[in-house]
């Protein structure tokens, strides 16, 4: 049965079937093999899959994003960290990853990261002679941080899939998010000094405090969504809904640079982008429930215990290993759906902490949306700079070696992760 449910899923995949219908397909393909073949439990899991109140959230981060993007509060950032270290040699590369950390407190999503910095910050890069393939990497690559830093869609799926604290997983994500963000920079340093990057200006404590008085309503929203959250003012979903309210307010009557009539553009694309999560949610949910029937994380189960034995250590070694390669060819949110609930129950066997799981889990499935053939993020930067994938590919494997060490740092010391949900505690 799993050598079905690998074929099955994989070779619909390769076919190009969207993911939300090769699920379903998958689904159907294993209730065939166990002979349960029902249309109304099928959609009944369907529906059960998007019927979850943490889920709200979603559609809210991401109409927020929408909205800072074209009120221009998504520019003020970047403007803000181009003012602190924008004058350093080759400083743009720096102003991108923090541009892309301050972004992250505010989207959840690396899709938009990469769309609202990467359009903006690409172009003038490559108009100040520094190297466009590397541009657009440090770009994608810096995107990444988006569903790690809170609020963070992947962690709200990851909390209603395992029944976990999403207060906890959003404040787990907040140093690994750092740790990659400085990992980037170092990366990005050692890139510099192999080119004759000039550096553009001076610094400016007068420039710095005009950018941050621009950019202040921009840069309170993380700490009011977080502050809220930690300290129990308000649940993730509700600080959806008080991101859209902020991020409506600011740019419409602070920064005037959003207008009436660009609101429906925005809740159609805000629409579109919630109905696929969420169709892929149901789908992926449908398909766990037969996978569950043919006992397929049982046997999954198996393999991993054969492989780690005892030891916990090896064990996350090989799930992180299966999971940068799933990660591949799986966007982030199926492969969340599909694995998640095959893996949690083998950890908690262990003893490990799910938060910590979680944490780890989203972390490496990020590294995937940079990676071919499949990486979503890799797209939207090829679609941003004009490169090919092979040209962006390329030139992004060395953030992404950065990545994943970053990744075994947090795997092996998981302090960095529960360091700050304990202060919770």
């Amino acid at each position: 049965m799993l050598t079905v449910f690998l074929i099955s899923l994989f070779g619909f995949v390769l076919l190009s079937v969207p993911i939300a219908f090769a699920l379903v397909l998958t689904a159907l393909v294993l209730a065939t093999f166990i002979n349960q073949v029902s249309a109304p439990l099928l959609i009944q899991n369907i529906v059960r899959g998007i019927d979850s109140f943490p889920l709200l959230a979603i559609p809210f981060f991401l109409l927020a994003g929408e909205l800072m993007n074209t009120g221009g509060i998504s520019r003020r950032i970047v403007v803000f960290a181009r003012s602190l270290i924008g004058h350093i040699k080759g400083g743009l590369g720096y102003v991108n990853v923090l541009a892309s950390m301050l972004f992250a407190g505010v989207s959840g999503s690396a899709v938009a990261d990469t769309a609202s910095i990467g359009s903006m910050l690409i172009p003038i890069m490559e108009e100040e002679g520094l190297d466009k393939e590397q541009s657009a990497a440090i770009t994608i690559a810096s995107s990444v941080i988006g569903p790690i830093i809170p609020p963070s869609i992947p962690m709200i799926i990851f909390g209603v899939i395992g029944n976990v604290s999403i207060i906890r997983l959003f404040l787990g994500g907040i140093i690994p998010g750092i740790l990659i963000g400085l990992g980037l920079m170092i990366g990005w340093y050692f890139h510099t000094r192999k080119r004759n990057y000039r550096a553009e200006g001076r610094f400016s404590i007068v420039g710095v405090f005009r950018a941050m008085l621009d950019a202040f309503w921009a840069l309170v929203l993380p700490g009011i969504i977080l502050g809220g959250i930690i300290f129990g003012v308000f649940t993730p979903t509700e600080a959806g809904v008080i991101a859209v309210v902020y991020a409506f307010f600011v740019s419409l009557f602070i920064y005037k640079e959003l207008k009436l009539k660009d609101l429906p553009r925005l809740f159609v694309a805000t629409a579109r982008n919630t109905s696929i999560v969420m169709l892929v949610c149901g789908s992926a949910l449908a398909a766990g429930y037969y996978i569950t029937i043919a006992q397929i994380p049982a046997m999954l189960s198996d393999t991993l215990l054969a492989l780690a034995g005892d030891n916990r250590f090896i064990l996350m070694m090989v799930i992180n290993i299966l999971l940068l390669l799933v990660g591949c060819v799986l966007d982030l949110t199926p492969a969340l759906l599909i694995m998640g609930p095959m893996l949690l129950p083998i950890v908690t066997k262990f003893g490990i902490d799910p938060v910590y799981f979680g944490c780890v889990m989203v972390v490496n499935l990020c590294i995937g949306l940079i990676t071919p053939p499949v990486g979503n993020v890799l797209y939207v930067g090829c679609s941003i700079s004009k490169l090919t994938v092979a040209q962006l590919a390329r030139a992004v494997a060395p953030y992404i070696l950065i990545e994943i060490a970053v990744l075994f740092i947090i795997t092996y010391v998981p302090g960095v992760i529960t360091f700050i949900p304990s202060l919770l505690k």
